[in-house]
């Protein structure tokens, strides 16, 4: 059977529900297949290269397990990397050859191989892309973090028989001799501010923990030199909503792979393992949607178990175990959670017709720091439509994007807020627009 044939034949396992597997991982399969199916035409710039593909598979077995029941044993990859790396590495570009797949993204829960796989990325990148003095970066806001993914690949280089001779460490760097490529932990305490760098990977580890997108950003805007640059992010779930891990590059992600929205993005990868919305966290059966690996043994099935007893003990364990060991995006407040999937579930994309139909309007006033927001309350049988809009003054944009670590602009785009001139919020502009909209829509 070639690679091409095991994949498709995976492909129609997730789908068909033969693999546990999330709405998610599904629409990822549907996407290989779809693109296996369109690559023979002219329109479609890309191919699919098994012996690209196999040539990282092999990279794979050349490394020992470091932690855990397989420790000291040859890495044998799972069927979840096996298909998520053969779509990273196997996918080029009809012309030049090139990689497809410029960003990738996988969101997978705790004790799922993040960090090794994330190490044999970079080690491939810099020792086997034929990359001349590529630059591999282990990205982070804090040094620890960013150490990680570097100690992980500086014991996988120095346990492996078939690397011998053909590196060096030194200075915080693992040194390929032949290409001068290296890798390098990189993070925000470092005080990289990122001039001078020119990277052909950036490996980012658990994004979730990251304030803003300022090293994603330093990586992405050095690369414009490189012929095949990848970024590639491994991460799970986080509790704080407002950071890009979730406001942004989450909701991307979830429009790219949904067959039902019209976002595209050709050269970005990705995969999410999580549960879904109606998934009892508590039902074992559903625990290899976000744990493909970790669920597929006793091992780390005794270990989930022994997270979630704790869990159900101490509901302050909560948070972290649908996070982190789920895989779920959970709004946390004090003494309790939001589950951000029934909160998804209140939205409407389509709404229905209120012209006529009776309003109330709240308004949320402030002066400079907080924002103003107007929200327009309908009650209509046994349920309520709100629809919201918040207001900025013009001259605390910035500042306020700063200190509140959160994207106004991008909400700004978008329609959500409106920026009012100067340093206060003019309450007659408020008045005003409250009485033009209810004007403009029709509402009593």
């Amino acid at each position: 059977m070639s690679l091409q044939e095991w994949l498709e034949g995976y492909c129609e396992d997730v789908i068909n529900d033969e693999v546990v597997s999330c709405q998610k991982h599904k629409w990822a399969c549907q996407r290989f297949l779809n693109d296996i199916k369109k690559q023979n035409k002219k329109s479609f710039p890309y191919k699919f290269d098994e012996e690209r593909a196999f040539k990282f598979l092999k990279w794979m077995t050349y490394f020992k397990h470091r932690k855990g029941v397989l420790a000291g044993k040859p890495i044998d990859p799972h069927p979840i990397q096996i298909f998520i790396f053969s779509n990273i590495y196997g996918w080029i570009h009809k012309e030049t050859g090139y990689r497809r797949f410029r960003k990738a993204y996988w969101g997978v829960g705790r004790k799922n191989a993040k960090s090794q796989s994330l190490a044999m990325v970079g080690t491939y990148e810099a020792f086997a892309m034929n990359e001349p003095s590529a630059e591999i970066y282990c990205a982070a806001t804090k040094t620890d973090q960013s150490k990680i993914v570097w100690e992980e690949a500086e014991w996988l280089v120095r346990n492996c028989e078939h690397l011998k001779e053909k590196y060096k460490i030194s200075y915080g760097r693992i040194n390929h001799l032949k290409s001068g490529s290296y890798i390098k932990a990189l993070s925000k305490e470092d005080r990289k501010t990122g001039d001078g760098l020119n990277p052909h990977c950036g490996i980012i580890d658990e994004y979730h923990a990251h304030e803003t997108t300022e090293i994603y950003d330093i990586i992405g805007s050095g690369m414009g030199a490189r012929k095949q640059p990848l970024i590639i992010i491994i991460t799970t779930a986080g509790y704080e909503l407002s950071k890009p891990c979730y406001s942004i590059e989450y909701k991307y992600v979830s429009q790219i792979l949904d067959p039902n929205n019209p976002i595209e993005n050709e050269e970005y990868f990705v995969m999410v393992n999580e549960l879904d919305k109606d998934d009892d966290v508590k039902d074992e059966a559903v625990w290899e949607k976000a744990n493909p690996i970790a669920a597929s043994y006793e091992e780390g099935l005794s270990y989930l178990r022994g997270e979630l007893k704790a869990a159900l003990d101490a509901p302050e364990k909560m948070r972290t175990f649908l996070t982190k060991n789920m895989n779920k995006w959970v709004e946390i407040r004090e003494g309790g959670y939001m589950d951000m999937d029934k909160w998804s579930r209140c939205g409407a994309d389509v709404l229905p017709d209120l012209e006529g139909k009776e309003c109330y309007v709240g308004i949320d006033l402030s002066s400079k720091i907080d924002l103003t927001s107007v929200s327009f309350i309908f009650p209509i049988e046994n349920k309520f439509i709100i629809l919201s809009h918040s207001f900025m003054p013009e001259d605390t944009l910035e500042r306020k994007m700063r200190t509140d670590k959160v994207p106004y602009d991008l909400w700004v785009k978008e329609g959500w807020i409106t920026i009012t001139d100067g340093e206060v919020v003019d309450y007659q502009y408020i008045q005003e627009y409250v009485k033009e909209i209810a004007e403009q829509e029709g509402w009593v």
